[in-house]
Order: structure tokens, then sequence, then C-alpha cells
């Protein structure tokens, strides 16, 4: 189990892309709107929100400038989660999976015990994800949900093969929601499952998704 455990947080842990920062101010056709998932908005504002909280975190730790001076594509990277759960959203509700506040605050104890405590975890999260302390759940949620969802398509995340099943569902649930990004932060790739081409430092190549017939260039 606390193998298992590790895996998902190695997958899910690969899945948060970051790319360049850039300030974005909404295109012609959504205005404020830094990207728009199945006819919904994640407006620019909540990307700048995320950020600016996990900028907050990282400036009154006592790494702020090597945690700071790492994260220079952060806005990025926080748009990149938000585009990924409602992808993961999609994915899981095709395959009538569902998370409870429950199983997320179970998800947290393990996570708290591997770390060692709250400050532990939290300065683990932020320094690996860029994750703020008040964002953790919402990683913790997805930390729930991916499993779930590969257990629900018979997929074992531990596999290349099985990574591939659940990447190929990731994919078909991304192309679903025809994602439309403002240019100014990029370009979201369904079969990569990622916002630009920068990969964040943690990432290796063991640990992500294959694409899934990603068309060239894309």
């Amino acid at each position: 189990m606390h193998r298992r455990r590790r895996t998902a947080l190695s997958v899910s842990a690969a899945l948060l892309v970051a790319a360049p920062l850039l300030s974005a101010c909404g295109n012609e056709a959504h205005p404020g709107a830094a990207a728009v998932v199945g006819g919904h908005r994640i407006t620019v504002s909540s990307v700048q929100a995320q950020a600016a909280d996990v900028r907050s975190a990282q400036e009154s730790s006592p790494q702020a400038t090597e945690l700071v001076s790492k994260s220079g594509q952060l806005s990025r990277a926080k748009l990149h989660g938000l585009i990924f759960a409602r992808v993961l959203d999609r994915a899981a509700a095709d395959a009538g999976v569902t998370v409870s506040r429950k199983e997320i605050q179970e998800m947290r104890m393990a996570s708290l015990a591997r770390a060692g405590g709250e400050k532990q975890l939290e300065a683990m999260m932020l320094q690996q994800r860029w994750t703020a302390p008040d964002q953790i759940d919402g990683d913790m949620r997805q930390e729930v949900q991916l499993p779930k969802l590969a257990k629900a398509l018979g997929a074992d995340l531990g596999t290349p093969q099985g990574q591939q099943v659940v990447g190929a569902a990731l994919t078909k649930a991304s192309k679903a929601l025809d994602i439309d990004v403002n240019p100014r932060f990029g370009r979201w790739n369904d079969g990569k499952l990622q916002l630009g081409d920068y990969r964040a430092p943690w990432i290796t190549q063991a640990t992500t998704f294959p694409p899934q017939n990603a068309p060239a260039g894309a």
C-alpha cells in the first residue's frame, strides 16, 4: 500500500507541469479569461491569486531565495493545475468515480504521517509542487481521484501499460472539454496533457503519461 501511494504521488506530481510566467489580460473572445474549459472560464485573476499565495508562502520560508529563483514560471504552473483538475474531474465522472471529503482527509493524514508533521508537509509541497498551504487539499483530492480512476479503468499506475490506459482516458476527457487557452499563456496539448513545452524540475520521463496520438508540433 505504501509503495502504491508513493507511485500515485509521483504520477500526479508529474502532471503538475509548469511553463513561463506571463502577464495575461484576456483575449477578444474571452475577456479576462486565462482559459475556457468545457465552456467555463478560468479567470486571469484566479490564476494570479493562486500564484500570489504560493509566492507569499515562498517568501516566508527560510529557503525563500532558492524557492523563488526556481519558480519563475509560476503563473502557468498554476493555470496548468487548474486546467488539469477539470480534465481529471471529467475523466473521473466519465468513469463513475467520486471522491468524498473523508477520503481527502484520510489522504492528508497519511501524507502528514509520511512527511513527519504539518510544517514538514507544507514545506515539501511548497518546494516540490509550488503548492501553498491552503492549496494542499486540492492536491490531496487528486491523490485520491487518480488511483480511483485507474482502478475503475482496470489499470495499474505502477506500470507503463496502466499509465497509458489512464493517459488515454484523460486525453479523451481533455478533447471533450474543448480547452481554449489565452494565447498569452500558451497552448494546451490534449495528447501530452500539458500547457506549453516546459517541464518542471521534479518531472522525469518515467513518470509522465505517454502522449496519446498528439499531433506533431502540438
